[in-house]
């Protein structure tokens, strides 16, 4: 499954590791706070319960949001949808 990662975190450490985690689970950075790629569900557990351990569940915001890859075609792009220097060929190839 397609899976999104977007997440609002206060502490930089805790935020920096959220992103490592994104990272290892073969997620690609789209925007700073935003991260995309293919997740078997198991994987998406796991990283679930990674985030959730370094993460203030009184002060930050993640969010995980599964989707399939005929929905994700269908997602509307406006203006300048992702930054430039951080998407990579296979962002671009998912919406193919």
């Amino acid at each position: 499954m397609i899976c999104w990662v977007i997440y609002d975190i206060e502490n930089d450490k805790a935020r920096n590791q959220v992103a490592k985690c994104c990272k290892q689970a073969g997620l690609y950075r789209v925007q700073l706070s935003v991260f995309l790629g293919e997740l078997e569900p198991t994987r998406k557990d796991a990283l679930h319960l990674q985030l959730e351990a370094l993460i203030n569940p009184d002060r930050d915001k993640v969010y995980l949001f599964p989707m399939s890859k005929q929905e994700l075609q269908q997602t509307v792009l406006l203006g300048q949808a992702f930054d430039r220097k951080l998407v990579t060929g296979q962002v671009r190839a998912l919406f193919l």
